[in-house]
């Protein structure tokens, strides 16, 4: 199958799963397992999620698909996740090695996506992808990848939080 079609075909079955499932946790291990399992080039899919209250502000890793991490907690200011976060911004890093805000967790990364999740407009969030190869995220990955991440805040809405 072509590559847009299996993206299209991706987001039907995350949009079905996302309005079968109750909760913001249940929709991301199903969408972390889904897009692990079902994108070839997604060899890393997580969730990191601001720490309420934290000070000063941490992403905590949640639901993930792939190898362990050491970065379960980052600063705001600290590597791609925390530029994502902090500025609300997609960032999409084509070669991580060539990236200084890159935090190393895999030898195999190569490239890196990552979306911010909001709720009521502010960044609560955000959903990350490593990929072993190179260039791995064409803007119809983008797409993809950012509508998962407006699913997931508007299940966090829904749910009042």
């Amino acid at each position: 199958m072509p590559a847009a079609g299996r993206i299209e075909e991706i987001r039907n079955e995350i949009t079905a799963i996302a309005q079968a499932v109750p909760s913001a946790p249940e929709l991301m291990r199903a969408m972390v397992k889904l897009l692990h399992e079902r994108m070839l080039k997604y060899n890393w899919v997580g969730f990191y999620m601001l720490e309420p209250g934290a000070r000063p502000p941490m992403l905590v890793l949640g639901e993930f698909k792939g190898a362990m991490t050491p970065h379960t907690r980052i600063p705001l200011n600290q590597g791609i996740c925390g530029a994502a976060a902090s500025t609300g911004q997609t960032v999409v890093v084509n070669d991580v090695s060539k990236d200084p805000r890159y935090l190393a967790c895999s030898l195999e990364t190569k490239s890196e996506i990552v979306v911010p999740v909001f709720v009521r407009g502010t960044v609560v969030g955000e959903l990350d992808v490593d990929s072993h190869f190179a260039a791995a995220f064409t803007p119809e990955h983008q797409d993809l990848v950012q509508y998962c991440a407006g699913l997931v805040g508007k299940k966090l809405e829904s749910s009042g939080k």
